[in-house]
């Protein structure tokens, strides 16, 4: 009789394992952290279908309401509402990723074509330095710079003075021009860092590759788009999957602190309608299912963009 064979291989598995101990020990303190801090906390996802009420019962003996809490989020008044926040984050987040991707690539390219490097290191410093600035410090100085030349408006005052617009415009007071507003100040701020790691991609490509070029008479623009882009284009396309999944995370902070109630229809996003109908209100149920909606749908379209990524024969997350 032949020995029965051991589909998993538990043999070599074991030894893996052992020859790998000090990594496996290393790893523990960090698994918890994320079992107890991001697994942990789905269980308050049951507050979804109860219409909880922290202060009279208590978690196990609340009133369980099905599914009765989706069906208001998406009805009535607070339907009308989510929809359109929905519409205001979705419309914030594809033109700050649109913005974002396009000037951080183009940035890259062009600083890994400067000779000099004194001026470069200049350069990447004063762009990245914002990234280290909190969003209620960038708010202020956003919203001091959009303000009227008499309130120290340095983009009003630039505008008359360059006759491109007659009058100052109240650029808060507008609700046209907040979805803008956004996404140029999420560009101010993550240009730089953004940057970094692309220029950490192009230094991974073969050098022998542009020598070749050289030799062929290409110049630094051929070479930019048919060597660096390339090079760096599986970069590109993992760290686009990652940002798809984070394509209902407009932000916070800056819409708090900017928006206002005559731009409201435009600026209030799925993060502040759960903390002003939700939190704010004690309807802690109606926050919880806006919350799963939010997780639903990044799962959705995480793995939607991994699968199509992987379709067209590009990098894939797993």
């Amino acid at each position: 009789m032949t020995a029965r064979k051991d589909p998993w291989n538990s043999g070599r598995i074991w030894r893996a394992i052992i020859s790998q101990r000090e990594l496996i020990f290393m790893s523990v303190p960090l698994l918890l952290y994320k079992i107890l801090f991001s697994y942990v906390p789905v269980t308050g996802w049951t507050m979804a279908f109860q219409n909880f009420k922290p202060a009279i019962r208590t978690w196990y003996k609340q009133e369980w309401v099905g599914f009765s809490n989706f069906i208001k989020l998406f009805s009535g008044i607070n339907g009308e509402r989510f929809i359109r926040d929905i519409r205001n984050t979705l419309a914030q987040s594809v033109l700050t990723l649109v913005l974002g991707y396009v000037c951080s690539i183009l940035l890259a390219l062009l600083l890994n074509e400067v000779k000099n490097v004194g001026f470069k290191r200049v350069v990447q410093n004063i762009t990245y330095m914002p990234h280290f600035l909190s969003w209620i410090i960038v708010a202020g100085l956003v919203s001091t710079a959009l303000s009227l030349p008499s309130s120290g408006g340095i983009i009003n005052t630039l505008l008359v003075n360059l006759h491109l617009v007659k009058e100052p415009i109240l650029f808060l007071s507008n609700p046209n021009h907040f979805w803008g507003i956004v996404a140029g100040s999420n560009l101010w701020k993550e240009l730089g860092w953004n940057t970094i790691i692309y220029l950490a991609a192009i230094t991974s490509i073969d050098v022998s590759l542009y020598e070749a070029a050289d030799m062929d008479g290409a110049n630094r623009y051929q070479k930019m788009f048919r060597i660096t882009l390339p090079g760096i284009k599986s970069t590109i396309v993992i760290l686009l999957i990652m940002s798809i999944g984070y394509i209902l995370e407009a932000g916070f902070e800056i819409q708090y602190f900017l928006g206002n109630g005559l731009i409201v229809e435009k600026s209030e996003t799925i993060d502040i309608f759960v903390l002003r109908y939700g939190i704010q209100m004690g309807n802690y149920s109606l926050a919880t299912v806006a919350g799963i909606f939010k997780t639903l749908v990044s799962i959705i379209l995480i793995s939607g963009a991994n699968f199509i990524s992987g379709r067209l024969g590009e990098e894939k997350l797993i």
